[in-house]
């Protein structure tokens, strides 16, 4: 008697062999991300961090400055970053990557919830492996945050809808993470589209009205002492409200912002460089968000179509006029592919429904084309971050370079001259580092060693160095001077 498809050991474990390499392979790209590539802090990264520092003289309610609430979350795990391990690359891109990895099991969960394994897999492979995901994970900046708060919102609501086990641990997360997400700019339209769906759709109204009010209650009182911060500063000074809606001071001009969105999306022909590669999805993938939004109109009566509809129409308008916040559209376009997958399958799967040779063979394109966009969009990532003159000139490996001479052993004291725009942030160095000074170029010192960077160098009245520290990987290789005090 032959044997059956089921039989085989392969078969059999596919999905455990799936979760496994999904779960290496992502541990691996955000370690790869975080050390190697693109290697250096960008100029967003080195301002994150100085604002998270800044929040050591600002915990009181006398002291603390209103615009510190914006991210105040994101800001103070990099704060307890900084305390932990000092200043350094990593250190700086730890709370990323830790709301990164959290991401991505996130979102394998919502897609697990939301299509079958083998549709979740694929998609799950496919966006970690993107470039926009890479980046942002690895990114010390606030970036990742509008991803964590958006998939863990959809996360918990759906584990409350499907009375999941710790219902009531669901719903305190849900309220949590909504007060929490309202100091991220633009999230308050993310928690009205999912306001909207709900009452909407008759499946989540009636779902609603299932719920125990006390569970609610004390959800609700969670989130209302998470707030507090937030609402004092709003109390404060209102127009921090302005900052976290998304409105801009002016009136942008919204045919060069709609153009500049068209670049970043659909933009294959001439792609650009910069702080962040376009288009920030490859065509293949593109595609497949297309096939999801013609599937998302054609099953416009589930309730994740009404979540994902509500959620497009509230934040498209709000994008055109701040084009630079892409990352608040990525969990839509997400779960749009994850449709498009889906529809791909179950359509190859009709052709041939009781034929497994062609069920089977099908597996062989699918195969090709999933692995096709998934090398093509690491090795993008990795080329293009890495060795793309005008991406990889916008990172910096200065902060590196000067830890490696702190530490060397018998420094003695230290004064880093600085330009005034450099200043906050190596003063934030020189606050994690015994016997560091930072002064202007114009003031003046009494240590043994002098570190002048390249910014600096030229208003700097020192003589001759007595080292040069250089990049090999910037533009600009000269980017410290050491001198000697007797050589001044």
């Amino acid at each position: 008697m032959g044997k059956y498809i089921t039989d085989y050991f392969l078969y059999r474990w596919r999905y455990i062999l799936g979760y496994s390499i999904t779960g290496l392979a992502l541990l691996g790209l955000l370690i790869i991300a975080g050390l190697y590539v693109p290697g250096g802090l960008s100029d967003a990264e080195m301002r994150s961090a100085v604002a998270s520092h800044a929040l050591s003289g600002m915990l009181s309610i006398d002291t603390f400055q209103p615009e510190a609430v914006i991210n105040l979350p994101y800001h103070l795990l990099q704060y307890a970053s900084l305390s932990l391990f000092g200043v350094s690359a990593i250190s700086i891109k730890l709370p990323s990557l830790i709301l990164g990895l959290a991401s991505a099991v996130g979102m394998f969960v919502l897609l697990r919830t939301w299509f079958q394994q083998n549709v979740a897999v694929i998609t799950t492979i496919l966006v970690i492996t993107t470039g926009q995901f890479l980046f942002i994970a690895q990114s010390g900046s606030v970036g990742i945050v509008y991803i964590f708060w958006s998939i863990w919102l959809l996360v918990a609501a759906m584990m409350i809808s499907r009375r999941a086990r710790f219902s009531t641990f669901w719903k305190i997360i849900l309220f949590a993470i909504a007060a929490l997400s309202l100091y991220t700019p633009l999230s308050l339209y993310i928690l009205i589209a999912l306001a909207s769906a709900t009452a909407l759709h008759p499946h989540l109204r009636y779902m609603i009205r299932r719920l125990s009010k006390a569970k609610l209650m004390i959800g609700f009182t969670s989130a209302l002492v998470l707030s507090v911060p937030l609402g004092y500063v709003l109390f404060k000074q209102p127009s921090i409200a302005f900052t976290l809606l998304g409105i801009p001071d002016e009136m942008p001009n919204l045919l060069v912002n709609f153009t500049q969105l068209s670049r970043q999306y659909f933009d294959f022909i001439s792609p650009s460089s910069g702080a962040m590669m376009t288009p920030i999805y490859g065509l293949g993938s593109m595609l497949l968000i297309v096939l999801g939004v013609y599937r998302l109109v054609t099953t416009k009566y589930t309730a994740r179509s009404y979540i994902i509809t509500a959620w497009l129409v509230l934040l498209l308008p709000i994008l055109v006029i701040n084009p630079n916040f892409v990352s608040i559209t990525f969990v839509p376009f997400v779960l749009l592919m994850g449709m498009g997958i889906a529809s791909l399958l179950s359509h190859w799967y009709r052709l041939f429904p009781r034929n497994p040779y062609a069920r089977v063979a099908g597996l062989i394109p699918l195969s090709i084309l999933i692995g096709g966009m998934v090398f093509s969009g690491i090795d993008r990532y990795m080329y293009g971050y890495h060795y793309d003159p005008q991406t990889a000139n916008y990172f910096s490996n200065d902060l590196s370079i000067l830890n490696t001479q702190l530490r060397a052993a018998n420094r003695g004291a230290v004064t880093i001259v600085a330009s005034n725009a450099e200043q906050p942030f190596y003063k934030m160095v020189a606050d994690y580092s015994p016997d560091i000074t930072v002064i202007t170029p114009s003031g003046a010192t009494t240590t043994p060693t002098i570190i002048v960077t390249q910014a600096a160098q030229r208003a700097a009245a020192y003589k001759t160095p007595h080292r040069i520290l250089t990049d090999d990987g910037s533009r600009d290789a000269d980017r410290f001077y050491i001198y000697k005090t007797d050589q001044k």
